[in-house]
């Protein structure tokens, strides 16, 4: 007989700002309520900005855990050769920098929740050690050979399709299977069907609150343009893009002609790049060859760039409109052009100025443009390297 839930999953939704009624989303919702008091690790699936977060929240809430620490660590942001000594701590003169002991997040969160975002981006070492940990809860920090032994409740996420990067070499089938207990398929926003006005209309109010001003107010027309529209980025772009039209359009009725305004042309739009479905609802079949996937990361690489060369020319319009509205003279980055025959159009050239773009768009902020990019903060510090952009 199963338990009775001593809350509805739509209360609980709402309680974690999950906002919506889609019955996948609230399916979702109750499979965490249903594993929160257990200890087996769970296994978040799906896009970006779909709110992967929030479900690791649930579950160390209505945990026994509730009162003890809870970690979340983007394992994206976290420079390959760190990643031991942030996960497992080191001692003093592990390394050159090691100038004392430290601890680690599996130390810190002894006996609450720890949740690791972006596990698909872990090194295979790494993941090795992350293995033991969940076999025997033993642990050893870098540079040192005594045993430690922690009690951490591990919630796992990923927007990538881990089977797929288990074919590639990337990541251990072994821990795939000891993550993959519990599997919680969080719903990406064009697939919840009404749940896209009833966000609009929660953000709408929210930024109205925050900034002081009347809420914007979706039409019949505006509200048919967003289901038109895939939402790659998700819950968390629908709530940037109502915040602009709060921004720009305070108090005015919403409609397609406007929203459609702010959204990229259909052949500049981000392409829908998430593969963590491995059922058959899944939208392609991968491809197939020796060169094919190396083939599909340039295509999408490219998708993203030009995505972003789009979104930057926005903004800049959108800047200039500001400026002459309010008369401020600031200087202000040219405009990207269309590339000419002239042009050198190799992939690393596009890649590098692309990158300078975004890094002097988000005045150097490497988290907002490695988001803007659709890349890791790792790889972007990478690529800062190797194209020699430290400065910027």
């Amino acid at each position: 007989m199963l338990r009775t839930l001593p809350q509805s999953p739509r209360e609980v939704a709402r309680r974690f700002r999950l906002i919506g009624e889609d019955p996948s989303l609230l399916k979702a919702v109750e499979l965490a309520m249903r594993v929160a008091p257990t200890d087996v690790p769970v296994l978040v699936l799906g896009e970006n900005g779909t709110g992967k977060e929030a479900f690791a929240h649930i579950i160390h809430q209505l945990s026994r855990r509730k009162d003890r620490a809870f970690l979340a660590i983007n394992c994206g942001a976290i420079p390959e050769g760190t990643m031991d000594s942030e996960l497992f701590g080191h001692e003093k003169g592990a390394f050159t920098s090691a100038y004392e002991s430290r601890k680690g997040y599996f130390e810190v969160a002894n006996g609450g929740t720890l949740f690791l975002d972006e596990i698909g981006e872990m090194p295979l070492g790494t993941q090795a050690r992350l293995l033991r940990v969940l076999e025997t809860g033993e642990f050893l920090r870098v540079g040192s050979s005594k045993v430690q032994r922690t009690d951490v409740r591990l919630v796992a996420a990923t927007n990538r399709n881990l089977l797929q990067l288990i074919q590639q070499g990337k990541f251990r089938e072994d821990l795939y299977h000891r993550l993959n207990a519990i599997t919680i398929q969080v719903p990406p926003l064009r697939e919840r069907g009404k749940d896209i006005e009833l966000l609009f209309d929660f953000f709408a109010d929210e930024f109205a609150h925050h900034y002081g001003v009347p809420p914007v107010e979706l039409t019949p027309s505006g509200a048919q343009a967003l289901y038109d529209y895939p939402w790659p980025g998700n819950v968390r772009e629908l709530r940037h893009f109502v915040e602009k039209l709060t921004i720009l359009h305070a108090g005015e009725k919403i409609e397609d002609s406007l929203i459609r305004q702010y959204l990229p042309p259909r052949e500049h739009r981000l392409p829908v790049l998430y593969a963590g479905r491995t059922g058959p609802s899944e939208a392609a079949p991968p491809p197939q060859g020796p060169l094919s996937w190396e083939m599909e990361e340039i295509r999408q690489r490219l998708a993203r760039l030009e995505a972003l060369q789009e979104a930057i020319q926005q903004a800049l319009l959108e800047i200039k409109q500001l400026l002459r509205t309010h008369g401020t003279a600031v200087p202000l980055l040219p405009a990207p052009t269309s590339a000419s025959a002239s042009d050198d159009l190799s992939l690393d050239k596009q890649e590098r100025r692309l990158i300078e773009e975004a890094l002097r768009r988000f005045g150097g902020n490497r988290k907002k443009a490695a988001q803007a990019l659709g890349i890791s903060e790792r790889t972007l510090y990478r690529k800062i390297d190797e194209y020699g952009l430290q400065g910027l």
